[in-house]
């Protein structure tokens, strides 16, 4: 029998908190994705550093927001950042 989830646990499922950095959308001529970055937001963003000693900025894209971008149901998703 499988265990429920505690409902503290599912509310923090469902409250993952984001900070809006960018934009995604198809180019006109549809071959390309263009990504729009936010310079302010960007510039607030978590970053974390590798075991060589690069910087990276850990962005999200939802994978279905994207493929509906793609097939042409939306014009525009976001690029976010998670917030703990």
């Amino acid at each position: 029998m499988a265990k429920n989830k505690p409902a503290k646990d599912m509310m923090n499922d469902v409250e993952n908190k984001t900070n809006l950095v960018g934009y995604v959308r198809k180019s006109n001529a549809g071959g390309a994705v263009k990504v729009s970055i936010n310079t302010d937001a960007f510039t607030e963003c978590e970053t974390y550093v590798t075991s060589d000693g690069q910087e990276y900025v850990p962005l999200i894209i939802s994978v279905n927001a994207l493929n509906k971008v793609l097939d042409g149901e939306r014009v525009v998703t976001t690029i976010s950042q998670m917030v703990d």
